[in-house]
């Protein structure tokens, strides 16, 4: 696997390993960064402020005024080199609940005409399968996951709309996300998960992490309407819909 490394401005670095969505590129940047989070822990990286990492590339931003941008590429090429050899992680489980029906999905019946199968067809195909939480962006707590079935593949609709409301499902390219805000979007909207997907006042606010599996269950308007409902209680635990977490040797990896 070959990579570059790229300058941004005087406080940043970004490793791109790749210009494809794989799984091998994620768990390279993935290995690249958990490598650098085991350093900054010790205490072994002065100066790195954070890192950034998304489906292909890792930016790490550093103070210039506590390291020199050679110091710090002398410890990040042997990490590269055994990043390249990452191995996927293991992520959480997730079995999240969609609602495919009404108003929650407003381009069901045109993605179903456009593909020439039926409704019924569509939430089958999506919901039949586990998607790779690849990357968080766009929006605070924004899962970029995938890969859609071959079959549902869209480009992005020729006109966006102004207001996509939160918690949206929606597909476009080899894609799916959910809304976690109401926000503009053009991608095509399936249906609603009515499980909130960023709270400020948790420990982690994003509910979803890059290496987590997601699948939706079909539930109806009423069902979604009773957790969205339930959600806005104080003791409401989004964690009720984790499948499965890593076991602590697996974290340790």
């Amino acid at each position: 696997m070959s990579y570059r490394i790229l300058d941004a401005g005087d406080a940043a670095l970004t490793i791109e390993f790749g210009s494809v969505i794989d799984p091998a590129l994620l768990a390279a940047v993935n290995a690249l960064d958990a490598a650098l989070l085991r350093l900054q822990h010790a205490g072994a990286l002065p100066g790195v402020i954070e890192t950034m990492p998304t489906f292909r590339s890792l930016t790490v931003f550093f103070d210039p005024l506590a390291t020199a941008r050679d110091a710090l590429l002398a410890v990040l090429e042997p990490l590269i080199a055994a990043a390249e050899h990452g191995t996927p992680v293991d992520g959480r489980h997730w079995r999240l609940p969609v609602c495919y029906e009404g108003e929650a999905a407003p381009d069901l019946a045109e993605v179903a005409t456009t593909l020439g199968v039926d409704e019924a067809e569509v939430v089958a195909l999506h919901s039949g399968t586990e998607y790779l939480v690849y990357m968080l962006g766009f929006l605070p707590g924004f899962p970029f996951m995938g890969d859609l079935p071959e079959r549902l593949r869209l480009p992005r609709r020729t006109q966006p709309r102004v207001r996509v409301p939160a918690g949206s499902v929606a597909i476009a390219t080899g894609l799916t996300a959910i809304y976690p805000w109401e926000s503009p979007g053009g991608w095509h909207l399936l249906g609603r998960c009515p499980v909130p997907l960023f709270d400020a006042r948790r420990p982690a606010p994003s509910l979803l992490a890059a290496g987590d599996r997601v699948r939706f269950v079909p539930v109806s308007s009423a069902e979604c309407r009773a957790i969205e409902a339930a959600a806005r209680s104080a003791d409401f635990d989004p964690m009720q819909w984790l499948d499965s977490a890593p076991t602590s040797a697996e974290n340790a990896a």
